[in-house]
């Protein structure tokens, strides 16, 4: 047994998982555009396309808060999302960077062995959170439902979530532009912002039916208002509804973070074998990406969906109102929002009012926000390979070498030091500032949902940019 590695058990599974073969030539711009755009069409399509067999349930939604970030529309057969993907990347990245699990990057079996372990563990957690959503009643009492119903919505669910897993390959195997999993985040998020904002559905509150959209309720106002200016004043600044304000703060944080983006440190950096060759190593502000800001949102994400269901069925209990104690919205088709308790502190307060009104919930989730995603931006860089020791050796093996600097590894390491982890503490700072101000401001989509979609898309651009510079010209 002293030559056993966990993962060989996968080696017999490899066979029947679904599988999408690595692109054996270059995939010209234009048929990667293509293959995205089907994607895209596909998963569109099953965001749209309701479950057949569940039962009407007007309940509050437990997992309303991970919607937006996990790429899921409930009711329909993208009730799941990205989530099995996004779970099983982390739980075998965490693995292999403790090194809980031996894996050689360089060998080309292990690198395949561990994608099948990722996508063995995608599946289980796809039948896993089937049965749950079925079991919970989340489609009504499994009772009412029948065997036959419950079993055919849980092959709904699975047979989506192998379309999604398939989807993800499809486009990291080099036949599409980036990652399934960034460009349905990116969309989930986008076409939330752009239905905030021009949404035509009609809805009852204290001032009369009002139009859902920002920009189509600010010109019904400035129509039917006799008293224009007190008309654009509801536009901007009506409650329990997207507003112009909303909006605005929204292309604000879009357009702070872009700038950020270009915030980096660049390393001169030269080849042994070809010396009159030189190139930069750059070093984002942003080192960690969006990684802090998923980690961090489902943390609490977990935290709210146990503290809601916890408090359903022994609201009573000291301990867990402590946890957290909700109260359903007057105008959310029921969805129930924290009020008290820690969960309630490490939401975000809705707005500069309820800033002033409450600075302690403030000054509690600002504490919270900034060091929960500075700690897990460092943590990441740790664990998914990007530390300045993993760098420097993969600059060694590269027989790459820093200008200015002896041509070793403990050289390399001192030198990477001084920038990574700071880039990464920092940036995850920023990630998490950033969020801060637009939840504060109010801006459609949340902090998160907008700091997804920009760095997402961001990340689209730059892959442009770098099949222009390989093929001028034959883009389109």
């Amino acid at each position: 047994m002293a030559g056993f590695r966990p993962l060989n058990l996968v080696r017999p599974f490899l066979s029947v998982l679904p599988d999408v073969q690595q692109a054996d030539r270059r995939v010209p711009f234009r048929e990667k555009f293509l293959y995205t755009a089907v994607t895209l069409f596909i998963f569109l399509v099953c965001s749209q396309l309701p479950l057949y067999g569940i039962k009407t349930n007007s309940s509050s939604d437990p997992f309303y808060w991970v919607r937006v970030i996990m790429a899921s529309n409930r009711g329909t057969c993208m009730e799941l999302g990205i989530s099995p993907i996004v779970t099983s990347g982390l739980v075998m990245q965490l693995l292999a960077g403790s090194k809980i699990i031996d894996v050689d990057n360089s060998v080309k079996a292990d690198r395949e062995l561990l994608n099948g372990a990722q996508k063995l563990l995608g599946v289980l957690i796809t039948i896993g959170e089937a049965v749950a959503y079925v079991v919970s009643g989340m489609y009504g009492d499994v009772r009412e439902l029948g065997a036959v119903n419950a079993i055919l919505i849980i092959t709904q669910l699975f047979m989506a979530g192998i379309i999604v897993i398939c989807l993800d390959e499809l486009l990291q195997k080099g036949y599409g532009l980036g990652s399934g999993i960034s460009l349905f985040i990116a969309t989930n998020i986008c076409e939330s912002i752009i239905w905030k904002a021009f949404s035509p559905y009609t809805i009852t509150g204290p001032r009369g039916a009002e139009f859902e959209g920002a920009i189509i309720a600010m010109f019904h106002l400035l129509i039917t208002r006799s008293d224009k200016v007190r008309g654009l004043k509801e536009a901007f600044y009506r409650t329990n509804l997207p507003n112009m304000t909303n909006l605005m703060a929204t292309i604000l944080i879009f357009l702070v973070v872009i700038y950020f983006q270009g915030f980096r440190v660049d390393l001169p950096v030269r080849n042994k074998r070809a010396r009159g060759q030189q190139g930069n190593y750059p070093i984002k502000l942003f080192y960690t990406s969006n990684m802090p800001i998923i980690l961090q949102s489902a943390l609490v994400s977990n935290l709210y969906f146990i503290s809601q269901l916890l408090y359903k069925r022994y609201g009573g209990n000291m301990l867990v109102q402590l946890l957290g104690r909700w109260q359903q919205t007057e105008y959310g088709g029921g969805q129930m929002i924290p009020v008290g308790g820690l969960v309630y502190y490490i939401s975000p307060p809705s707005s500069l009012t309820e800033v002033a009104q409450n600075p302690l919930h403030a000054l509690f989730y600002v504490t919270f926000m900034l060091t929960a995603c500075a700690l897990f931006s460092k943590t990441w860089i740790e664990v998914s390979g990007s530390s300045a020791s993993d760098v420097a050796k993969q600059l060694k093996e590269q027989q790459m070498f820093i200008q200015g600097h002896r041509d070793t590894t403990a050289s390399l390491k001192k030198e990477l030091n001084r920038y990574i982890p700071i880039a990464a503490a920092f940036g995850g700072m920023c990630i998490g500032a950033l969020t801060i101000v637009a939840d504060f401001m109010g801006a459609i989509g949340s902090g998160t949902g907008i700091l997804l979609a920009v760095t997402i898309i961001y990340q689209y651009f730059e892959t442009y940019e770098k099949e222009k510079a390989q093929a001028p010209g034959s883009l389109f």
